[in-house]
């Protein structure tokens, strides 16, 4: 198989190890550039480059991708893979493969199409999910589906959905790639009528406001109730990235003795919570700012 791999970040390289484990090893992997993270800023490389580092794949990252530096860089291909790549792939570069470019996506299209999927879900509150491969087009998340299958979200948070997910999307691309080769795949086209498209959640879609999450964790009745619910599928979807947060925060409700009192003018990181069988709010763990995780027992 002579394809090029697409994609930067956990979810990529979750699959792309399930392609070389199953001996699909690509003639190179293209990945975002290395970038600074944390407070040190330490440069650091997508977990794909590591991968592919580790597996002596060639690696190529662009900061531009325009058809030029491709053709230059890339080497040919018969058909290319992209997952999680964040970069808009123009048209001029999709028609290079003769085969096509297969792109794997974390939910049932039509629907939920864009960047934010699994986030997407979890906070809608949908009880399934799942992987699609399909043809990419110039359009986002819009060409024709090779394969698609069910999983059901369960009470994941965004890591765990994500990672199940992925290991779905590798699974069905080892399954659907010789077929794919031997032209044994019948396309099916998307019902265009039905598309629902994602948002990229920025810090301020992360914020909870202090009284909805008093009301949440100490009120009771539908509002509260549901209040709870919105607030917990926050917690469970924009984690780590960006983030949920509140402020003026002046003491949190502890599943038993006196109420934790909060420091004035802090930022509150709002990391794990559940929901009790009366449907209020629990938080298990909050991270004030300038502090360390703090884990609340029960």
């Amino acid at each position: 198989m002579n394809f090029i791999f697409f994609g930067s970040p956990k979810f990529a390289e979750i699959i792309l190890n399930k392609l070389i484990i199953s001996g699909f090893i690509p003639a190179a992997v293209v990945c975002n550039p290395d970038k600074p993270v944390g407070r040190k800023k330490v440069l650091t490389s997508p977990p794909t480059k590591i991968l592919a580092q580790k597996h002596g794949i060639s690696v190529i990252q662009f900061e531009k991708l325009d058809v030029t530096s491709y053709k230059l860089q890339v080497p040919s291909c018969d058909f290319a893979v992209v997952a999680a790549y964040s970069k808009i792939i123009p048209k001029e570069i999709i028609d290079i493969p003769k085969l096509g470019i297969i792109g794997a996506h974390p939910s049932l299209l039509p629907k939920y199409r864009g960047a934010t999927p699994i986030q997407s879900v979890i906070l809608n509150g949908e009880k399934e999910t799942g992987a699609t491969l399909f043809l990419i087009d110039e359009k986002v998340d819009h060409g024709p589906i090779f394969v698609q299958r069910k999983l059901e979200i369960l009470n994941s948070n965004f890591e765990i959905l994500n990672k199940r997910l992925a290991e779905l999307s590798g699974d069905l691309l080892t399954e659907t790639l010789p077929k794919f080769l031997k032209g044994e795949i019948k396309l099916q086209e998307q019902n265009h009528n039905e598309a629902t498209f994602t948002k990229k959640f920025t810090t301020e879609d992360g914020f909870v406001k202090s009284e909805d999450l008093e009301e949440a964790q100490t009120k009771r009745g539908q509002k509260a109730i549901e209040k709870a619910l919105e607030i917990e599928r926050k917690i469970r979807a924009l984690n780590p990235d960006p983030g949920v947060w509140t402020l003026g925060f002046k003491s949190l409700a502890l599943p038993a003795g006196e109420p934790l009192r909060m420091p004035d003018n802090k930022r509150i990181k709002l990391l794990e919570g559940r929901l009790s069988p009366a449907g209020l709010l629990i938080l298990t763990k909050i991270q004030v700012e300038g502090k360390t995780p703090f884990v609340i027992k029960a």
